[in-house]
């Protein structure tokens, strides 16, 4: 952990008179372009799609004086001093070379909201990895609440950063979900605290190579005050703590499911314990909670815990708070979340898992499986995935367009486990894909829906499938 002049907050922006481009509408474009709007700025939107949907926000934006370019994202409108871009829009677009070679900054919505935060501001605890971000915002929301703190659950988690720092309401403490793209074009973030939860390959196709995304995901340490929380059992996010440049003073706390060391949350005999954050480490533990207190207590949830308490305990939070946040705490949906129990099997949705990284995750927490999966690769392998856990399938049903790449690993890791190929991607298939899996499972079996693969070849999203899952499940047991 490098410890240079780094410095907490950065220049106020003023947006007066500013000519700013918007690209993309959307979730974030829209809210970018109606608060730059409102202080001052010229805004230009710039978006690729020219549909229905575009054309209606479009007209909402006009109407406030707003000017809107449809499709053409690719050229920078004259006179742009910065671009604030939609975090999903790629850094190999023509309108960010041609921005860069104009000398042109380029934002992200959360860089334009740790911009825009007001004087004494609520400092941020960041959370970012491959999986399980959202539920470990949640769990830390829960414990900073518990605390008796003003805070919120904020960022790609579907509250806007935006209306978080530019609300009525005020905050002691924000907890943030990040993803790559958004740190991708954030520059100047400086977190209180922040964690990554783990590093597996994924959005590739976005980032370029696997160094370029572990890069983006390292930017959550920059500039970090108390803590950079990581994770043992993944050594990628310890080097990113490594080449962090932090403030001086700032450690290295690490999360484990083992027995913890000096300056790390783990877990003995059924306790999650702090040896980071208290008095004279290298002999002490501080007991937080039961390992029953965290719903489900599935290994890699039981490890989200452990980040969303490190966190809590880096911003001051008393262990008698984290216990009581983590029994509020009650997970969203298709995460893990056990549907019904039918002729002794267990019948378990996971449609969040939509890379293997996750799905490996799933896979480890129960015995005997019959595993539902398939769906859209994102350029993703599965020999690994399978090799990992062919010792746990009883069988395995595959759906969606790219189920051959998990056929094929299942065929060289693991021959003897009987396969079902629905040679079908309507969403009917899923109805078909639970009847095979009730008939390939045994009693003490768990059937479990963990794709290792996004849904948008078969559904609209992965929480349709989590829901075609439990119907299916549902009619099933009718």
């Amino acid at each position: 952990m490098g410890s240079g002049q780094v410095t907490t907050s950065s220049v106020p922006f003023e947006c007066q008179g500013k000519h700013v481009t918007v690209a993309g509408l959307g979730v974030s474009g829209v809210p970018a372009a109606k608060v730059l709007h409102g202080l001052g700025a010229k805004v230009t939107v710039v978006n690729d799609g020219d549909d229905a949907r575009a054309r209606e926000q479009a007209a909402g934006l006009e109407a406030l004086g707003i000017t809107v370019r449809l499709g053409d994202g690719d050229t920078l409108p004259e006179g742009t001093e910065l671009i604030v871009t939609a975090p999903g829009w790629r850094p190999d677009k023509p309108l960010f070379a041609a921005a860069d070679e104009a000398g042109v900054p380029v934002w992200g919505d959360v860089e334009l909201a740790w911009r825009l935060r007001k004087p004494g501001a609520a400092p941020w605890l960041a959370v970012t990895g491959t999986n399980g971000k959202t539920t470990t915002v949640q769990m830390l929301a829960a414990i900073l609440k518990a605390a008796g703190l003003r805070t919120a659950a904020v960022g790609n988690i579907g509250v806007s950063l935006l209306d978080a720092v530019l609300g009525e309401e005020e905050y002691d403490v924000l907890a943030v979900e990040l993803s790559s793209y958004q740190l991708h074009w954030a520059p100047s973030l400086r977190a209180h605290s922040a964690a990554v939860l783990n590093l597996a390959p994924d959005h590739l196709d976005w980032h370029g190579s696997m160094e370029a995304y572990a890069r983006d995901k390292g930017r959550v340490y920059e500039g970090n005050r108390v803590a950079c929380v990581y994770n043992v059992a993944d050594k990628a996010t310890e080097d990113l703590v490594r080449e962090a440049d932090v403030e001086e003073g700032c450690r290295a706390v690490g999360f484990t499911l083992g027995t913890p060391g000096p300056s790390q949350l783990g877990v003995v005999e059924g306790l999650l314990v702090d040896r980071a954050f208290v008095e004279n480490r290298q002999k002490n533990a501080q007991e937080l909670a039961e390992v029953s207190d965290v719903r489900p207590a599935a290994p890699h949830n039981i490890a989200n815990a452990l980040a969303a308490a490190a966190l809590a305990r880096a911003y001051g939070v008393p262990a008698g708070a984290v216990r009581e946040g983590l029994r509020a705490f009650t997970p969203d949906a298709h995460r893990i979340a056990h549907v019904a129990d039918l002729d002794d099997v267990a019948y378990v949705d996971d449609s969040k898992a939509t890379n293997t990284h996750a799905a490996e995750a799933s896979l480890a927490a129960y015995e005997s499986i019959v595993w539902i999966a398939g769906g859209l690769a994102k350029g993703a392998t599965f020999d690994e995935l399978v090799a990992g856990s062919a010792k746990r399938l009883r069988g395995a049903v595959l759906i969606g367009r790219d189920r051959a790449l998990i056929r094929e690993a299942l065929a060289r890791h693991a021959p003897e486990v009987p396969v079902v190929d629905l040679d079908r991607t309507d969403t009917g298939a899923m109805l078909q894909a639970v009847q095979e899996a009730k008939r390939l499972a045994r009693p003490g079996d768990t059937v479990l829906l963990a794709p290792a693969c996004a849904s948008m070849d078969m559904f609209a999203n992965y929480d349709k499938r989590g829901d075609a899952f439990a119907q299916a499940v549902r009619e099933l047991g009718a």
